[in-house]
């Protein structure tokens, strides 16, 4: 029985670190819909981590699956009662069920921009010379789902026309029509979101 329990707090524990390892890409979905948007950098701070929690969460699954699978010894089956069924906790299955969603969580990053709804982008003549563009340096993003984010954001600005932004240059580029919106309301808007927002002078 002893064994059992130990084998169901390594599940756990698999997913615990799978979910804590995707804290910083999960963060910012759960604010955009739930409308608190000031919270989805909060865990970016955790991202120089992460490849050390997936090599945890790796290990502490393929521990829990060796406990699972290895054959019990002569005195482990002596001691079995026919009666003694392990329960659905107590099973692969249920070890499979944590595998699978520990590999979902462990993947966010790479799908959590999916979560983001697609601005509306209606056809207007801006003449060129009102069109103008600007960079900025975003400190906290840290995967897709961040960028998503961030040009969600940008988009909500009325005049913004497009928004490009790279989690692995941490920087935005925002084309506006400088007749309806400037840089100070599109950097108000980004700031929103939680991630701090540095123009870059080009």
């Amino acid at each position: 029985m002893k064994n059992k329990n130990a084998g169901n707090k390594v599940a756990s524990a698999g997913v615990l670190t799978a979910v804590v390892s995707s804290l910083c890409c999960i963060t910012p979905v759960f604010a955009l819909i739930s409308g608190t948007s000031g919270i989805a950098a909060t865990f970016s701070w955790m991202e120089p981590y992460r490849p050390f929690l997936v090599g945890l969460t790796i290990l502490v699954l393929a521990f829990a699956w060796y406990q699972k699978l290895k054959p019990r010894t002569a005195e482990e089956i002596a001691c079995a009662c026919e009666d003694d069924k392990p329960s659905f906790w107590q099973s692969r299955s249920f070890l499979s069920i944590v595998t699978v969603f520990a590999a979902v969580m462990l993947s966010f990053p790479s799908y959590a921009h999916v979560f983001y709804p697609e601005n509306e982008t209606a056809v207007v003549l801006t003449p060129t010379s009102q069109v103008q563009t600007v960079s900025f340096q975003i400190e906290g993003m840290t995967c897709s789902g961040c960028e998503a984010h961030v040009k969600h954001a940008a988009a909500e600005v009325d005049g913004v026309i497009e928004t490009v932004a790279s989690h692995a240059d941490g920087t935005a580029k925002v084309e506006f029509d400088a007749s309806k919106t400037n840089k100070e309301d599109i950097i108000a808007a980004i700031k929103t979101t939680g991630y701090k927002v540095i123009p870059v002078e080009e």
